[in-house]
């Protein structure tokens, strides 16, 4: 046997999961400076991609950043309303009833250009995802990310 054939296969890195605490949020739309023309990201999704970028920091530590192609899962847990009867709240717990209230998939699937240059070099290697809304006691954003 070769001393190719004996060396073992390269492995991938195991998955990153990055998780940020308190009730997701989506990306906002840019605004605009009416006088000058210019565009700014609204403060709240500035502050919101700062606090993801930063647990993201956390998350790869002693990590190199992954350059090939990678798969997504985001995970999106929002708090059940205090509105709702006992009833509605397990049903919720349980599954069966999903969040359909805003943010939409896609602006939270925005929110993952907070990763670039710190998980990935640029979300382009992005060739698989999944988006997820869910209802839980604990609000949170879940993101596991997966060299393939």
């Amino acid at each position: 046997m070769s001393e190719i054939a004996e060396r073992e296969p390269p492995r991938k890195s195991a998955a990153v999961v990055i998780e940020l605490l308190g009730e997701p949020k989506g990306k906002g739309r840019p605004r605009f400076v009416r006088a000058t023309g210019r565009a700014y990201t609204p403060q709240k999704t500035a502050s919101y991609e700062a606090c993801l970028q930063h647990e993201a920091a956390l998350a790869m530590v002693n990590r190199p950043r992954i350059e090939g192609a990678v798969r997504v899962q985001v995970s999106a847990y929002f708090a059940v309303p205090q509105s709702w009867s006992a009833k509605q709240r397990d049903a919720a717990l349980s599954g069966v009833i999903r969040p359909t209230k805003r943010p939409d998939w896609e602006n939270v699937a925005k929110m993952l250009d907070a990763l670039n240059g710190v998980v990935w070099r640029d979300d382009a290697q992005i060739v698989s995802g999944l988006i997820e809304k869910y209802f839980s006691d604990r609000p949170r954003l879940s993101v596991q990310v997966v060299p393939i």
